[in-house]
């Protein structure tokens, strides 16, 4: 990217717009793009030719499945970026038909022999998930690869949080790359557990950040 380019990122990450159904495959893109060295990712998804595939295919439905319906896609006007909040209320027990059904689908991200891995980390993440005060969960912050090392995720991640300020909620996010932590604790996130989906699986950094008043 250019510096005009980089400078425009910059600039529109500070304020962000809500990324609309007809953008969605763009946001996929760049969330694909942002997390194809995350250390979570490389361990669960299929590692054939089909692995960026895969690693696309899966932000594209968690977009549209999820995302889009129950919380809130912001990204820099020029794209490059984005970030997904859920409200932490839209959470709820997945019914056991629903599990079955969707295993097909997993598998086909996971191949066969990492299915489990998946699994694993979908009900490690479950249960290390604060369920006793309501929240703002940031499910994926992300930045393409050519854009990171320029302040656009942390503007991006300032600007959402003064929305959960203005609304008075606390926040909670995981860490999947320790590369990452220092980036949350400077905007108020503390690591209050670390843990793994299995013994050979990477690490987890779950982070909670106090509701605090909204700056005037």
């Amino acid at each position: 990217m250019t510096d005009t380019e980089i400078l425009a990122l910059r600039q529109d990450a500070e304020v962000p717009v809500q990324a609309t159904r007809n953008q969605i495959g763009q946001v996929a893109e760049d969330l694909s793009a942002a997390f194809a060295k995350d250390p979570q990712f490389l361990w669960f998804l299929r590692t054939d030719h089909k692995h960026d595939q895969a690693r696309l295919r899966l932000f594209y439905g968690l977009l549209l499945g999820s995302a889009l319906p129950d919380g809130v896609v912001q990204r820099p006007a020029c794209g490059g970026a984005a970030a997904i909040w859920l409200p932490s209320e839209s959470f709820g027990p997945t019914p056991l038909l629903e599990s079955l059904r969707s295993l097909p689908r997993i598998a086909a991200l996971t191949g066969l022999a990492r299915l489990s891995r998946m699994i694993a980390m979908r009900k490690a993440m479950d249960a290390n998930h604060p369920k006793d005060r309501p929240h703002a969960y940031l499910w994926f912050l992300g930045v393409r690869p050519e854009a990171q090392g320029y302040g656009v995720g942390s503007r991006l991640l300032a600007a959402g949080l003064r929305e959960v300020d203005a609304q008075g909620r606390h926040a909670f996010l995981e860490s999947s790359n320790p590369a990452n932590v220092s980036l949350y604790e400077r905007h108020g996130f503390d690591v209050v557990k670390t843990y793994r989906a299995r013994p050979d699986g990477p690490p987890f950094f779950a982070m909670w950040r106090e509701a605090r008043p909204a700056l005037q």
